[in-house]
């Protein structure tokens, strides 16, 4: 979740930690459970969950119910190792969550899961950075991330460097960029200039538009001009849903920018909600999503257990809880190099590992959407020595 420009500082803390460099390996990831392997060393590992209990926000506290039921089914997966799990909660607030995080930290917790928002894991990161305690936030913000802070959410860098790639080998040559002229809208821009450069694929332009309405209908025009000066055969859209991809889906092809002319391609996922997959504009683009068995395999797990579908960012607290299980039952500790270790984890929703930038990287999918119906055109790769890394 994005917070607002004055929670993105990085503090000075965090700013001065060392950032080591690791190189990619080509090996298999840890998987999170079942693995064998010896016990964690001094008994029980105790892990803090920082969730936003007390919330006055009922969509916010059902979000940290998931979460909290999700790694509780992790602790539960877990096989040859034990985790005391204690949960916080920070009613959504930095001041509260830097103090549960405190809390946690004079009880014994060996590394902080969650909190929720960026500008909560700022202060709880700034709180922890002299204890030697490591947080892995919920956040898939990366300008919040460095020194003690991870994030463990699905970032635009990761969603912009696969498609990028895939598109790429697909024969697209002349990108350009189409954003919402806001924080979200510009760290997307940015995600895809860089992916499309390092698959040494041309920039054809790039183009902004204020976040509303006219500010769509507005850009069309310009859209148009830019990609046919500049013979775009791609168009990288960061909107979704909620935001401006109904309307773009619509009048791009009405302004002879069809999807015959120019592949669309989406940052954010075009099959959630499900009436996206109805738009005839989106038909045949390409979008980035999580490995789908897996996916659909932890989602059965969660309702079985839980009684409703789970939260779609409930599975980074499986992850995080599983990846400290997973180091534990290898015999590793907690520390940047361990939770940086190259082969990264199996997660419930694909292979992930977490980078020494603080941020991270997923192994997802390709897939399109014909007649409403999502279709695969790249599986997810199983490790960081597979396909589509």
């Amino acid at each position: 979740m994005f917070a607002v420009p004055a929670a993105l500082r990085k503090p000075i803390a965090r700013l001065a930690a060392l950032v080591v460099l690791v190189a990619a390996a080509a090996c298999a990831p840890v998987p999170l459970a079942n693995t064998g392997g010896g016990v964690s060393r001094g008994g029980a590992v105790p892990v803090a969950l920082l969730v936003p209990h007390g919330t006055a926000d009922a969509q916010v506290a059902s979000l940290a119910r998931d979460l909290e039921a999700a790694a509780r089914l992790a602790v539960s997966d877990l096989g040859g190792v034990e985790i005391d799990l204690r949960v916080y909660g920070t009613a959504g607030q930095p001041a509260q969550a830097q103090q549960a995080a405190l809390n946690a930290v004079a009880d014994g917790a060996r590394i902080i899961i969650g909190p929720l928002h960026a500008s909560s894991a700022n202060a709880v990161a700034v709180a922890t950075a002299d204890r030697n305690i490591n947080v892995l936030a919920f956040s898939n913000n990366p300008t919040i991330a460095g020194g003690n802070l991870f994030v463990l959410g699905q970032t635009f860098r990761t969603t912009a460097d696969r498609l990028a790639s895939y598109a790429v080998r697909q024969g697209k040559s002349r990108i350009m960029t189409v954003h919402s002229d806001n924080l979200a809208g510009r760290l997307g821009r940015d995600a895809i200039a860089n992916a499309v450069q390092a698959e040494g694929a041309t920039l054809a332009g790039s183009v902004s538009y204020e976040f509303s309405q006219d500010g769509v209908v507005n850009a069309v025009p310009e859209i148009r001009t830019v990609a046919e000066t500049n013979a775009a055969d791609a168009i990288f859209l960061t909107a979704n849903t909620a935001g401006a991809l109904p309307l773009f889906s619509q009048m791009l092809p009405e302004a002879g920018l069809g999807p015959d002319r120019v592949q669309y391609i989406g940052l954010t996922r075009w099959d959630t909600p499900p009436q996206t997959l109805e738009l005839p504009g989106v038909q045949g683009g390409w979008f980035a999503l999580p490995d789908p068995a897996r996916s659909a395999q932890f989602a059965r797990r969660f309702e079985a257990a839980q009684g409703n579908p789970p939260h779609p960012i409930a599975g980074l607290a499986y992850d995080g809880i599983a990846a400290v299980g997973a180091l534990a039952k290898a015999g590793r500790g907690l520390t940047r190099g361990d939770l940086t270790q190259p082969a990264g984890f199996q997660g419930v929703n694909g292979v992930f590992r977490l980078l020494p930038d603080g941020s991270n990287a997923r192994g997802l999918a390709v897939a399109t959407i014909t007649d409403g119906t999502v279709n695969i055109l790249s599986p997810a790769p199983q490790s960081f020595g597979g396909a589509g890394f």
